[in-house]
């Protein structure tokens, strides 16, 4: 039986928050030609880290915002029972969030990464 690791939801929310916070103040349904968008719209937040185990070769998660349950398969040469990390960044566009990167490292070294939505 699969093992899906979760991000806790109220880091999730934190996260969230601070996107939002970053464009507080701008008001999109007022946007003129001298609008100082000097700030991008385009963000992306680091929510949380966990520990988590290879296991068949993958690492199973359970995303938010109705992604749903998926396994990232790791490359062979990481043997089955090596401790890593998952770390999901939520992006946003103007603090709205438009999708999520889910990045596994292994003693400190991205071994995949993967986009779900709009990155």
């Amino acid at each position: 039986m699969k093992n899906y690791y979760s991000f806790d939801e109220q880091a999730i929310s934190h996260a969230l928050n601070s996107a939002r916070q970053t464009h507080a103040g701008l008001d999109l349904t007022n946007l003129k030609s001298d609008s100082d968008l000097s700030r991008g719209g385009d963000l992306q937040v680091q929510a949380q880290c966990i520990s988590v185990k290879v296991e068949d070769n993958k690492i199973c998660l359970n995303l938010p915002f109705g992604f749903g349950k998926h396994c990232l398969h790791i490359p062979i040469s990481i043997p089955n029972g090596t401790a890593a990390n998952a770390c999901l960044s939520i992006c946003t566009t103007w603090g709205i969030p438009t999708g999520i990167k889910v990045a596994v490292t292994v003693a400190g070294v991205t071994v995949i990464s993967q986009t779900f939505g709009k990155c």
